[in-house]
């Protein structure tokens, strides 16, 4: 059965509850049970309904654990989920994997993919079998891609031999290589040097924006990154969508609030922010070698500043910079949220 819509994916309510797991605390003596304890179950996707047009590079913004990784699996047939629906070009995950499967290819950062023993093309093109390209189309487009993402000296090197860089981009060459009309990409920048990082966001976007047809769904850790790739974004946290739309539209929902930066000397409580009249969030990073904090409120007026100041100043820090900013994506995860990303 097809969905009616015309969305390249679709959820429809979508859930995916993981069971829960004993564990073992201790043992009274050889042959007993000892004590456990049960972690319960866990919702990993509570209800998500989302729709990413054909032709549309969408983001997905959440810390550790909100769901992300396990939506990504679901698209891509790996993991079936607990209730509602998820249809991928058109087919229903549960109901129809195949179709979907000869449509999408997947890229996750950090993955240690590819057999040691092999080089970086060998282990390309082995791939690319699987997904029955023709060996000679194969081998054109690995020679391209090992250009364009700068591993063409490194072709014939064996895959134990390549730096985690070098191995993300061969796991990059391998996701386009079968030329999917829809790719899934969990953080594939995670770790990255700067270089590295920008030769894979620009061949990505130029990949959707002038290839028609071309789908990408990006989850991310770095804001800048969704910011500047991303045509939508959907913000997640905690299994649930909390808010879906252009990064312009996500910026400009927050723009009546204020936010203020402060670097002020290691402050250790934060706890005298928590219900700050006219405080709606805030975030607190350390920096250590610097022996400095990184204060980010968002504020519904100007009114609490003064007491926010006098907050800091009481705990003998001092107040190295204040800065008044527009609002940015990291603003309005933080606002919707309540945290930063790290």
């Amino acid at each position: 059965m097809q969905s009616p819509m015309t969305y390249a994916v679709e959820t429809r309510d979508l859930t995916r509850i993981f069971a829960g797991k004993k564990k073992r605390r201790f043992r009274r003596k050889a042959g007993s049970n000892g004590s456990e304890d049960s972690l319960g179950p866990v919702t990993a996707l509570d209800g998500v309904s989302l729709g990413i047009k054909e032709g549309e590079l969408f983001g997905m913004l959440g810390p550790n654990g909100a769901g992300k990784t396990t939506l990504i699996k679901i698209l891509a047939t790996l993991l079936l989920p607990t209730a509602g629906q998820a249809f991928v070009a058109g087919h229903d995950v549960a109901k129809d994997p195949f179709p979907i499967r000869q449509r999408i290819n997947m890229v996750s950062g950090g993955e240690t993919s590819g057999y040691g023993l092999l080089t970086a093309r060998e282990n390309i093109w082995m791939f690319s079998q699987f997904y029955g390209v023709p060996s000679k189309v194969s081998k054109e487009r690995i020679d391209d891609l090992m250009h364009i993402f700068g591993l063409w000296d490194k072709r014939d090197a064996k895959v134990r031999m390549l730096s985690t860089g070098q191995r993300q981009k061969m796991n990059m060459i391998r996701g386009f290589v079968t030329d999917p009309d829809i790719l899934f990409l969990d953080e594939p920048t995670l770790g990255l040097d700067v270089n590295a990082a920008r030769v894979i966001r620009e061949y990505v976007m130029n990949w959707v924006r002038k290839r028609a047809g071309k789908t990408v769904l990006l989850t991310s850790h770095y804001m800048a990154e969704a910011d500047q790739m991303c045509d939508r974004i959907a913000i997640i946290d905690k299994g649930r969508i909390l808010a879906c739309d252009t990064p312009a539209n996500l910026k400009r929902m927050i723009r009546t609030e204020t936010t203020f930066q402060l670097e002020v000397d290691t402050i250790r409580d934060t706890t005298s922010f928590v219900g700050l009249r006219g405080v709606k969030n805030f975030s607190h990073k350390d920096d250590i070698s610097k022996n400095r904090s990184h204060l980010t409120f968002i504020l519904e007026d100007e009114g609490p500043v003064a007491e926010i100041l006098s907050s800091i100043t009481s705990q003998g820090a001092k107040v190295h910079s204040l800065q008044k900013s527009e609002p940015t994506l990291e603003d309005v995860f933080i606002s919707m949220v309540g945290r930063g990303l790290d």
